[in-house]
């Protein structure tokens, strides 16, 4: 792979700031594979759980062919026991996604993040899995620990462009299939969309003792309207634009995303979720200081 595929996605700024923190896990953590984090289980073996049915991007080599051949149908042998988590970092490709130019453009910062933050996972022995979708899961690498999953997450972003509209509720639905044991999810997205079913998808995660951390990926201009003279505003979901003068719906608009935000920040709290409000005007790895620090100190609390 090109060495500025990689580059373009590893933020190494972001890496040195968050250099000391990391992601930890809320509560016990079950797993497959030693790592630093507290367990529910006890023992030294790796022990069965049960099954699930398979879904597309599960590992095959995890497959119980003893029940494929007696039941004519795919299904995963589940094992819990040791100290790794595994986190799932989803990211929203939607055309929404692509506003901005350059290093401000939402997907590309909302990338540069997930990707960076994988980065420090693996380095702290976790997994980490990564997904992209719009109106439906269009890509998913399945967890791992090894440093080369960096490379396939940039890969992947390299091959990926922005060209629908979202369904949070659809992708977030499906997705949650193909968790068992108790992971984190971090959603990476502006969000914009039906609220009240992005809350039932999450209620359905959380129903199931997931971690849900929600990354509210937002442009300067979104947040501020910080925007003069007569100005096209061009939908980049919807087939309609409008000419107007910034300065006479500047107080609406504020008004209206002041509103959208905080219900947003609202579902986070009735769902015992985190929010992480990311515009992309501000230093990412400042960012995520902030929010990882807050996020240990409430670990301690519990």
């Amino acid at each position: 792979m090109n060495s500025g595929v990689l580059s373009r996605y590893l933020d190494y700024e972001f890496l040195r700031q968050l250099s000391g923190r990391s992601l930890e896990p809320r509560g016990l953590v079950s797993g497959n594979l030693a790592g630093a984090h507290k367990s529910p289980s006890s023992g030294f073996a790796v022990e069965f759980s049960g099954h699930r049915e398979y879904v597309p991007g599960d590992d095959p080599k995890h497959i119980d062919w003893r029940v494929y051949f007696t039941r004519d149908k795919y299904f995963i042998k589940q094992y819990e026991m040791e100290t790794n988590f595994v986190c799932h970092l989803m990211l929203d490709i939607s055309k929404s996604m692509r506003y901005g130019e350059e290093a401000s453009q939402k997907m590309l910062f909302a990338s540069r993040l997930a990707v960076s933050l994988a980065h420090s996972i693996v380095r702290q022995g976790d997994k980490v899995s990564f997904t992209t979708f719009d109106t439906k899961i269009r890509g998913h690498i399945p967890a791992s620990n090894a440093l080369p999953q960096i490379i396939r997450m940039s890969q992947h972003l390299d091959e990926t462009d922005a060209d629908d509209t979202t369904d949070l509720h659809a992708c977030l639905s499906e997705f949650s299939q193909r968790m068992a044991r108790r992971e984190i999810v971090m959603i990476f997205s502006d969000f914009f969309g039906d609220l009240e079913t992005l809350e039932n998808a999450i209620q359905r995660i959380r129903f199931n003792k997931h971690d849900v951390v929600l990354v509210q990926v937002i442009h300067d201009h979104e947040l501020n309207f910080n925007l003069d003279g007569m100005t096209r505003f061009v939908g980049l979901e919807i087939d309609a634009q409008r000419i107007a003068q910034p300065a006479d719906i500047r107080s609406a608009y504020l008004k209206a995303v002041s509103r959208f935000n905080a219900e947003l920040a609202d579902i986070a709290t009735r769902n015992n979720c985190d929010h992480v409000l990311a515009c992309t005007k501000e230093n990412p790895g400042a960012i995520f200081w902030e929010y990882l620090n807050q996020r240990s100190l409430q670990n301690r609390r519990i």
